[in-house]
């Protein structure tokens, strides 16, 4: 019985250490991601650039994201990022989503030979300078548009929505198709919301992906009206074209925390209304019962 109790103590203590040990690693990671954040936040309300961390801004100023917001060289490129984004992850979703429950369709004929060509186009591309002249032959070289047909498909994105809705009890489609409803009645009042984690973790991808997309701008446009934030940023921070500001106390290291902020702040704000749905949705077509 002694020996009973002395096991059960030490896997009690040991179970306890373990989770302290976890604890402080989960901390310590909290603060190697959370510090560099403050940091940034705080430089961008102070008026004197500083290479220190400091917990807060020692002259606070809003003047760098008035800055931004009222400089055309600035204020473009963020509202041609909120457009595209919002654009190309609605038509992003739609196609992903009707595509899926298409494929999901085992009579619909030829079903295997288009699934077959979408999975191709995961493996094979046609390379840049095809890319490159199909787009020009659409006229999409430089126009923000460009984003949002290049990005409007994905086939990963795609094949997670189908995983997903192979996942949904069959008895549910076949009692809506014998009370008369139509496949398109069915997409849009079974189907889509049972999908709202699918939804919502697969158009957080398609938004990301938009938004943080500079390589694309990079390539195939030069008109200065129609490139994205994520570029400025770069061109701002990389190559110092830093714009001037009409506003006293503002230096270069400031504009540079305000427009990061600037460019994290819409995702940072969006989650956490997105996060109950994203949770579930991070296994989406993982799981099979």
């Amino acid at each position: 019985m002694a020996e009973a109790k002395e096991k059960k103590l030490q896997k009690k203590s040991g179970v306890h250490m373990f989770d302290v040990v976890l604890y402080i690693v989960f901390i310590i990671i909290c603060l190697i991601v959370i510090i560099p954040m403050w940091k940034v936040v705080v430089d961008s309300f102070n008026a004197l650039g500083v290479y220190q961390f400091r917990f807060w801004p020692e002259n606070p100023t809003f003047n760098g994201y008035l800055t931004i917001f009222n400089t055309h060289k600035l204020y473009r490129p963020f509202m041609n990022s909120v457009i595209t984004t919002i654009i190309g992850t609605f038509i992003g979703l739609a196609l992903a989503t009707l595509g899926g429950y298409v494929l999901n369709q085992y009579d619909m004929p030829g079903r295997n030979i288009f699934s077959m060509f979408l999975m191709i186009t995961m493996v094979f591309t046609g390379g840049m300078i095809p890319e490159y002249l199909v787009m020009k032959q659409l006229g999409l070289v430089n126009s923000m548009w460009i984003l949002v047909v290049k990005h409007g498909i994905n086939v990963y994105n795609l094949v997670l929505m189908k995983n997903f809705f192979e996942g949904i009890p069959a008895s549910l489609i076949e009692a809506a198709k014998i009370d008369g409803c139509s496949p398109m009645g069915i997409f849009f009042k079974i189907v889509l919301p049972l999908s709202k984690a699918a939804l919502a973790s697969i158009g957080l991808m398609f938004a990301v992906t938009i938004w943080n997309d500079y390589s694309t701008v990079q390539i195939y446009i030069q008109d200065p009206d129609q490139v994205n934030f994520q570029y400025m940023l770069r061109v701002m921070i990389m190559d110092g074209d830093t714009p001037t500001s009409p506003y006293k106390n503002v230096s270069q290291e400031t504009l540079y925390y305000a427009a990061i902020v600037c460019a994290i702040l819409p995702f940072m704000a969006a989650y956490p209304f997105l996060q109950k749905y994203f949770v579930k949705g991070v296994n989406v077509g993982a799981v099979k019962e």
